[in-house]
Formats: C-alpha cells, structure tokens, sequence
C-alpha cells in the first residue's frame, strides 16, 4: 500500500480558488473528476512526458493536457520557432499575417477532406461553426451526432442555463449503431442538415471504441442517400490517428471536419476544414469573426509540430509505442482477474471499470486510481488518456508495473 501524496500546497490553492473562481478551476479540471483528496489540483511544470504539481510531485503523464501534447512538454523547436514570431513580427493584428495561407496550405496537403479551412480557437469554436456551415448551405435544421462536441448550447451535456429550443432539433445515436442512425435520418429526412460523429468512439466515461467494419462507410452512404452532409469531429483523433487523421487512417472521407488538440503541441488553435463548395458559405452566408482567430503565434506552433511530426514520423512512434503498451497491459488486466477493461490502444488508452448493479464498480474505480496516482502515473478516471512522443519505453514500462500493483491493491475489494 502506498502512502498518500503531499498535496498541501495544491489544497491551499484550491481553497483560495473557490474564493476567487467559481468552482475553484474549470470544469473538468475540478477534482470531483478525478480522486478527492488522492489527485494534485494544480501543476507547476511539464518537460517531456512528465508534470510535476505545486508539491513537488512528479508524474509520468498519459492525459498529456487532455490531448494538445503530441509531442512533449516545453519542446524547444517549437517554443522557440514562436519567440521569434512574437519577438521579430508580432503576433497579434488588425489585419492577418500571410502564415495564414502557410497554414491551411499544408492542412490541405494532409487532410483528405481539406479544400479550404478556418482556423479559429478551441475544439467547441470549430464543431459549432461546422454545424452553422451545414445549416447554411442546406438551408435544413436538424443535426444527427454521436460524441462529445464542446460545451455550445446545441451539445454540451450539461442543460443548465440553456432553453430547450436551442438543442431540440439535435438527435444523438450512438457509436458502432448504423440502425439507429438511420432511424433518426429516415424520421427527419426533409429537414437534416447534417451527422456530426467522432471518427474513433470515446464516450463519456466510457471504453474507447474503433469503427467495426463498414460503420464509417455506412456512415458516408448514410449521408449521401438523406442528402445531409457528413462531419467528423477529429478534435482528438486528428493529428493523432495519422497525420491526415482518422478519416486518412480508416479511408473515409466526410465532407467536414475538425481539427485542434494536438494540431498544435498545447497552443490555442483549431480549424474547420471541408469541401470548397460548402466552406465557400463563410465568406458570404455565414458570419465567422473573432480578435484572437487570427493571431500568429499558434499558426507558426501549428505548423511546427506538423512539420517534425512529419519529419520525425512522430506518430508511427506513438503508434508502435502505444501497442506494446497496450499488449503488455492487456496481459496484466487478464492476470488480475478483477472486472476491469482497457480499451483505446494504440492512441487512447483508458482503463475502465465495466457498470454493476451493487456499485462495487465505483469502489473499485477510486481505488484503483487513487493507487495509481500514488504511484506518480497521472491517468483520469473518466477520461480516456494518451500516449506522446516524450513518453520513454523506461516510464511505459513502469506504467504497467504501476496498473499491476493497483490491480493487486483491489483483491481485498472483491
């Protein structure tokens, strides 16, 4: 049994945050999402694959800040590429700076699907102008999706503060299900605008899923016979799955998509990219404007982090890594015989305790991470995690040593 972490100094902090913001932090960074009590509430600093919180904690890090961290924490190329930005042209203007057009010139280069592109902040900014792009140029109303989308009135979970109006014409399917999509098309097929679905399944809290054979495809052919286009949100799976994303990785090419995350190593960016004929919508039809969209020095972070996960064929890396990884946990997870799964090899591992009807799920849930995070492996318990290119073979390896002994702290449980 490992010993509780000092956490003083992060407790003390989130004492004074709740005074000061409300909530303390934000939203899925607030510490009911991990252990109460077990997890670090504020880091200090990241280098490579590790973090280390305002304790002195050091982490072997699979959250990698939600997915942004493809490559490592602090990466000197590409700090440096955008110091020079800042410091020799500036970043931020009344008008835009060419990189733009260096930008999308290489997502268009990459992604299947990417004639034209907007780049604007956030994973949520992207999905919401996908949905107001397809709504224009079919001049219908009703979207059908499948995953998590951003915290927007029309997807975000949590209702309050919202009229039901706002979300009333958006029907959810779920993953791997083409019969119930087609049931929601069929219902409203004069009036559907668009499906909007996560390549590669990650619901809420929930095992990670791949594509079964034909889904995506299905999916496609869906789209085209109810005349709504088909979006697939690569928030996550872009720059992940390959470097043109899952739809380069599965070979299905939808009409639009987004991108953001790991575009561009942690900095603030992330783009709608499609079809000409349906992007084209936004210079006339559609109003798209933000102060910050255009700023520079996340384009020349963008394009960094493309140009040495190209260079250093990154994510093959990450994809050997992330299977011999997952190998050698699954093994472990077989071993334990405890009711657990791992699911999302080789891009987004995640460990899982499958529901029960006594609960015992939810003990052995916390139990199990707040073992792991005492062993200085920084995982999320309703969260799928990641693998990254800094992450050594040495700190893979402890991993499963680390999701082995955690397992064995859960016997006395059962």
């Amino acid at each position: 049994m490992k010993d509780k972490l000092k956490l003083d100094r992060s407790m003390a902090l989130f004492a004074e945050a709740q005074t000061l913001v409300p909530g303390g932090v934000a939203g899925i960074r607030r510490p009911y999402n991990f252990v109460q009590g077990e997890y670090p509430i504020f880091f200090d600093n990241g280098k490579g694959g590790h973090i280390t919180d305002v304790d002195g904690n050091e982490y072997i890090d699979f959250l990698c800040a939600y997915g942004p961290i493809i490559i490592g924490y602090r990466e000197e190329e590409i700090d440096n590429a955008v110091i020079e930005q800042i410091t020799q042209k500036g970043f931020c203007f009344s008008l835009t700076q060419e990189i733009q057009n260096e930008l999308v010139n290489k997502l268009r280069e990459v992604i299947p699907c990417c004639e034209m592109a907007a780049l604007v902040k956030t994973g949520s900014d992207a999905t919401t102008v996908a949905i107001r792009v397809a709504r224009s140029y079919t001049n219908k109303t009703k979207i059908a999706r499948c995953g998590y989308h951003g915290w927007h009135d029309w997807c975000v979970e949590v209702k309050g503060g919202i009229p039901q109006k706002l979300y009333e014409d958006i029907f959810e399917f779920h993953y791997n299900d083409l019969d119930e999509l087609e049931t929601i098309l069929k219902a409203n097929k004069d009036d559907m605008a668009a499906i909007i679905v996560t390549p590669v399944g990650h619901p809420l809290a929930a095992d990670v899923q791949m594509p079964k054979p034909g889904y995506l495809e299905g999916i496609r052919a869906l789209a085209d016979k109810y005349g709504c286009l088909l979006i697939f949100d690569e928030i996550r799976s872009g720059f992940r799955c390959s470097i043109g994303g899952a739809q380069k990785h599965f070979g299905v090419t939808p009409d639009l998509s987004t991108f953001g995350k790991a575009m561009a190593n942690g900095y603030a960016i992330a783009a709608l990219v499609g079809k000409e004929e349906y992007m084209k919508v936004l210079a006339d039809k559609v109003f798209l404007s933000s102060t910050f969209f255009p700023n520079s020095d996340s384009i020349v972070a963008a394009l960094k982090t493309i140009e040495i996960l190209q260079r250093d064929k990154v994510l093959d890396v990450i994809a050997a890594k992330g299977f011999m990884f997952a190998g050698q946990v699954e093994k472990v997870v077989a071993e334990s015989q405890m009711p657990v799964t791992f699911s999302g090899a080789p891009w987004m591992p995640f460990v899982t305790f499958p529901k029960d009807d006594t609960g015992l799920y939810k003990k052995l849930r916390n139990e199990f991470y707040t073992q792991l995070i005492r062993r200085k492996v920084f995982l999320q318990p309703y969260h799928h995690g990641y693998i990254c290119y800094r992450h050594t073979d040495e700190d893979l390896a402890y991993t499963v040593q680390a999701i082995k002994e955690s397992l064995a702290e859960l016997k006395p449980l059962v």
